[in-house]
């Protein structure tokens, strides 16, 4: 797997390219000297973790022949600011689910992600603290 990232102007802003050709906006914050035009990187890192664990969800469910009709994600990420460089230091990923789902299905999906299945949550729990959570709204 490669990326590349090219710099779009004098401050912080990159545009990342992946191995797919598709683009991603990276920026710093205008406190630091960034124009604010795409995501931080530490932002990136929950979203690939959220993204891992959905795709993993996701499939699982499809193959329970679940009728998952929508999934959104909220993931908070606390980092030690007093430490260099600032990690985090706990995760929790909130998942909502959406259509008539059985409960335990969902609830064995979500676990075989975020315990087996997801790179980036198996990456990331050598370092820092992630729990989730799960809710059912039809």
């Amino acid at each position: 797997m490669k990326v590349t990232l090219n710099r779009i102007d004098q401050g912080f802003h990159f545009e990342g390219i992946g191995s797919s050709a598709n683009h991603v906006h990276i920026d710093g914050s205008e406190e630091i000297g960034g124009s604010n035009s795409g995501v931080r990187p530490m932002e990136l890192v929950l979203m690939g973790l959220g993204s891992c664990g959905a795709m993993d969800i996701i499939s699982i469910l499809k193959k329970q022949r679940q009728d998952l009709q929508d999934l959104k994600i909220y993931i908070d990420g606390k980092r030690d600011y007093k430490q260099t460089p600032a990690v985090f230091t706990e995760i929790n990923i909130e998942f909502i689910f959406f259509g008539d789902l059985d409960k335990t299905k969902v609830e064995k999906a979500v676990s075989l992600s975020m315990e087996k299945y997801c790179s980036v949550s198996a990456m990331l729990e050598k370092t820092v603290k992630i729990s989730y959570s799960f809710d059912i709204k039809n």
